[in-house]
């Protein structure tokens, strides 16, 4: 208890307080290097953790209990400040979570979730990935959604707050979720400013699935906003969509070249290939006047065609068979063009004469010799068109 009281005093001493850590016992030795009875120190301090959580843990359930048996107000602070220290030693407590919800609900003052986002991203400065923290802070935007005037500023830190927290933290799938959760919140102008904004982030991080997961979100957003008649909407929008669409297939296909073998950008292009077709192929002339190319609705889709073979070609050449990632660049491009010709069977026969068969199982038998029996099946399938078609 002695352990419990310091360590509140701590907290409430500095009540901005950013960033809490605790030091394991094998950093003792370092951090005492210089001084004398290194030993001791460490037996001293190896098991306050635990008894210190044991402690926050019995003060926060004896706080709520007669709480909820009093109903007294002056008992909040008691809650608040046990629930505080415990959940910085265990930020996954739900039930820790749940009673602070209770007060500040009751007392629906802007100050109080307020601090509740301070709590959580002190919780999450040492337990990042700690899906309670994560989901804390989702419910506190919710409550103040439409009571705050500052909503945006805030979700604009939230967002600041995922990045920082995704760079000491890789692949953190909590974050990244929180991040595109965010997404509903926002104006259009902010998502094209993250869009642009998480393109150097992205570009930098190019085995992180999770980053481009949030920019596909964004883009759905996008398109969605599109195909709805917005009173707000320029009458270029429809263009601009087009031209963003473009964009970003472009500079997909300059990560896939420049970073060899990465899956992440090419499940990407997946998602930028299948949206193209369902979304502008539909109306395949409008979107060649978009790009400016004035192609006729035959000419436009065989130019998509050619530029995905084109990347298929200069992505199957395997230079050195001990490079592992130039392996898994021939597997991902073959896989994706086989992919891809199931998604448009209306087009199956202009795919037929440009994609070249024989090679393609060839390359992928020699680069993935484990999956062979795979790639005959499906390959002899493409080359029954009616039975690929019904398959």
């Amino acid at each position: 208890m002695d352990l419990l009281l310091q360590f509140q005093h701590i907290l409430e001493s500095d009540p901005l307080i950013d960033e809490v850590g605790f030091v394991h016992p094998t950093q003792f030795a370092t951090l005492t290097e210089d001084s004398t009875g290194d030993a001791a120190i460490s037996d001293g301090i190896t098991q306050a953790v635990l008894p210190l959580y044991n402690a926050a843990k019995r003060a926060f359930i004896a706080a709520m209990e007669e709480y909820k048996r009093l109903s007294d107000d002056g008992l909040e602070s008691e809650v608040m400040r046990h629930s505080k220290a415990l959940l910085l030693l265990s930020s996954d407590f739900g039930t820790a979570w749940n009673s602070r919800k209770l007060v500040v609900s009751k007392k629906q003052q802007l100050s109080m979730y307020m601090g509740e986002l301070l709590l959580s991203a002190l919780a999450l400065s040492y337990s990042p990935k700690s899906d309670q923290s994560w989901s804390h802070r989702r419910w506190v935007i919710k409550s103040i959604t439409g009571k705050c005037s500052a909503l945006q500023e805030i979700l604009g830190k939230e967002s600041e707050l995922v990045e920082k927290i995704a760079e000491r933290s890789i692949m953190n799938y909590c974050a990244w979720n929180h991040h595109c959760w965010l997404v509903s919140y926002m104006t259009r102008e902010q998502v094209l400013h993250e869009l642009k904004k998480s393109r150097n982030w992205v570009g930098l991080h190019v085995a992180d699935n999770c980053c481009f997961h949030y920019r596909r979100r964004l883009m759905l957003r996008i398109l969605k906003d599109s195909t709805c008649k917005l009173e707000n909407a320029s009458p270029g929008y429809s263009v601009e969509v087009s031209e963003l669409w473009k964009e970003e297939l472009d500079w997909n296909e300059m990560l896939i070249k420049r970073y060899i073998g990465r899956e992440a950008l090419w499940l990407h292009r997946r998602f930028l290939s299948l949206c193209w077709m369902k979304q502008f192929a539909t109306n395949l002339h409008d979107v060649s006047c978009h790009f400016d190319l004035k192609l006729s609705t035959s000419d436009s889709f065989n130019s998509f065609i050619d530029n995905e073979l084109h990347i298929l070609n200069s992505c199957s050449t395997v230079p050195n068979n001990d490079f592992e990632d130039f392996q898994a660049q021939a597997t991902y491009s073959a896989t994706y063009i086989l992919w891809l010709t199931k998604q448009i069977p209306e087009f199956w026969s202009e795919f037929q004469e440009k994609l070249t068969i024989g090679n393609l199982k060839t390359m992928l038998s020699k680069v993935c010799p484990e999956r062979s029996f795979l790639w005959d099946s499906f390959i002899d399938l493409m080359e029954t068109p009616d039975q690929f078609l019904k398959e």
